[in-house]
């Protein structure tokens, strides 16, 4: 059984008590509908949001999901316990602080080509993958040079259309099997092992688009 995590933005939740949240993760198992389990926003360090957003440029994240819009209850929380040199690594902590599993990214370029995404959890062993696939990167890259005028129909073309980006899917490999991926139509992480803990999904379907880069609309970046 397949478990999936989708963030959703909440630009229309701007009364929830305690104030407004930054996203939702849905849950499915594939056996009914979707259902919301968690609600998300930035923890904030002191200093506030300049403070948050100026250690974001070095790929520090923090956030909290919350069970639900009263904030009674964690599900869990991501912290940053390092990021320099094009690598962050992150921590998820349980409702009661208890380690659910780490996650690394290195940038592009920084130890390959494409951003790497290493997943340490009890339920598998490390699993690896990385942004979009070599063939679809080269596609890109030779359109590049129309890259602005690709922009510039999604701004005026009136079709409502998204944005022009790079590959986003990412498939973790671990002893030859694919573990869990991310897709980036829904924002969607796939849980394929079933013994994988869903809230290590439903963090890492909030962070992975936190790293859109400055074509897409990352969802902690709001400024108020």
């Amino acid at each position: 059984m397949t478990q999936t995590l989708s963030l959703h933005g909440t630009g229309r939740l701007r009364n929830a008590p305690g104030g407004e949240f930054d996203c939702r993760i849905s849950y499915s198992d594939g056996q009914g509908p979707s259902r919301t389990v968690a609600w998300g926003e930035r923890e904030l360090p002191p200093g506030g949001i300049p403070a948050y957003l100026a250690a974001r440029d070095s790929g520090a994240r923090s956030f909290v999901l919350w069970e639900d819009e009263r904030r009674q209850a964690r599900v869990a929380t991501l912290v940053t316990v390092s990021a320099n040199g094009g690598r962050a690594q992150f921590q998820v902590l349980g409702a009661q602080g208890e380690p659910l599993g780490t996650f690394t990214r290195d940038k592009a370029f920084s130890r390959g080509a494409r951003s790497r995404w290493t997943v340490s959890t009890a339920g598998i062993p490390e699993a690896v993958g990385h942004k979009g696939r070599l063939f679809w990167w080269g596609v890109w890259w030779f359109f590049s040079p129309l890259l602005p005028l690709m922009v510039v129909g999604a701004l005026f073309g009136g079709g409502g259309g998204d944005y022009p980006r790079g590959p986003r899917r990412i498939k973790w490999r671990s002893g030859g099997e694919v573990p869990l991926e991310f897709k980036s139509s829904g924002n969607t992480v796939h849980l394929h092992a079933s013994h994988l803990d869903w809230r290590v999904g439903a963090a890492l379907a909030a962070l992975v688009p936190s790293f859109d880069g400055w074509i897409g609309d990352p969802w902690d970046t709001r400024r108020d």
